[in-house]
């Protein structure tokens, strides 16, 4: 079912709607807005990082549950070289741009429809010049709720040749709250892509081994990074991993969930919301603080558009953008 938030007036030139998927044991709450995985229950226990309070997103300045993009995560100076012509972008992140822009996708609202029982298609047209980007693309993400399985099938049409990619951006703790650095993380990621002291990338691609990265065998986070420098990083998933095993592996600190994630994108972006400071009015009255969640991003590179060895992120009418990504939440032994 969905239903218009009360309170929230018309946003993009129709009302905030939410709805609600729910099978078994499992119940999901997607928001209109930036189409917000906002609540995530697993047995009755809260899964994602949120406010109990929908208008709260209005705001949402960690991007709680967005779908990032048109180009989520950071681009140098918010500049680019297209066809021969310098683009510049908004630039909302100090110098750079990051995660689309001042009002990138994860902060518009999206129109939202019922996709069958369990799933939801939501679509957006962002004209030519939003954020600075050229040309127009029609947008659209279909969700789908499957047993303990959500999947999110991302797709951008773009009428002119022009940058697309897109990150789920949910924030996880399979605890249900407090910190995530007592989970178990395994990430098929044996390279990562340095940055510099703004969090640009440098262009290399650098082995993980010897790092707090490295997630090639199952550790938690306080294990990996003892003195909590905390993650925020770009992680190269092997191009010869077995594509129907999950590209990573999370558990709780008391086993009773494990998450699985498979993903069509070269890299996930390793985030321990290292930044976030303290946040209130949570699910279930919690207030979120730093190390309370874990973002497993999958994307291509950041700043891809300026370093010619990354893989390309350009699409084109004949070449549109797609990305499949599936996350499973389930009981370690389900």
């Amino acid at each position: 079912m969905i239903d218009e938030i009360t309170g929230a007036g018309h946003i993009d030139g129709h009302p905030l709607r939410q709805a609600v998927l729910e099978q078994g044991g499992v119940r999901v709450t997607i928001l209109s807005l930036g189409c917000i995985t906002r609540d995530w229950r697993v047995g009755g226990r809260s899964v994602v990082l949120g406010f109990a309070d929908p208008l709260r997103y209005l705001e949402n300045p960690f991007s709680f549950g967005v779908i990032a993009g048109r180009v989520a995560n950071r681009t140098a100076h918010g500049r680019f070289r297209l066809d021969g012509r310098t683009v510049q972008l908004s630039r909302n992140h100090g110098a750079h741009h990051l995660h689309g822009g001042v009002r990138g996708l994860g902060r518009r609202n999206w129109l939202m429809e019922a996709d069958g029982p369990h799933g939801l298609r939501l679509s957006r047209r962002s004209p030519a010049g939003e954020e600075g980007y050229p040309g127009a693309v029609d947008f659209s993400v279909t969700i789908r709720l499957e047993g303990h399985r959500l999947h999110y099938d991302m797709r951008g049409q773009p009428d002119c040749r022009t940058p697309v990619n897109l990150a789920q951006h949910s924030y996880y703790n399979l605890a249900g709250g407090g910190s995530v650095r007592d989970h178990e993380l395994r990430i098929a990621a044996s390279r990562f892509t340095p940055t510099d002291d703004a969090q640009i990338p440098t262009g290399e691609i650098r082995a993980v081994a010897g790092t707090r990265h490295d997630f090639t065998a199952p550790r938690t986070l306080a294990q990996a990074d003892p003195a909590a420098r905390g993650h925020d990083v770009n992680l190269v998933l092997d191009p010869d991993r077995d594509r129907d095993a999950p590209a990573a592996i999370l558990r709780a600190p008391d086993r009773a969930l494990v998450l699985r994630l498979w993903t069509d994108q070269p890299g996930i972006q390793l985030y321990d919301a290292m930044h976030m400071g303290a946040c209130g009015g949570g699910h279930d009255g919690k207030c979120h603080d730093r190390f309370h969640g874990l973002c497993l991003e999958p994307q291509h590179f950041p700043d891809a558009l300026n370093r010619r060895g990354f893989p390309p992120i350009l699409c084109t009418p004949e070449a549109p953008y797609r990305q499949r990504l599936t996350v499973e939440i389930a009981p370690e032994f389900s």
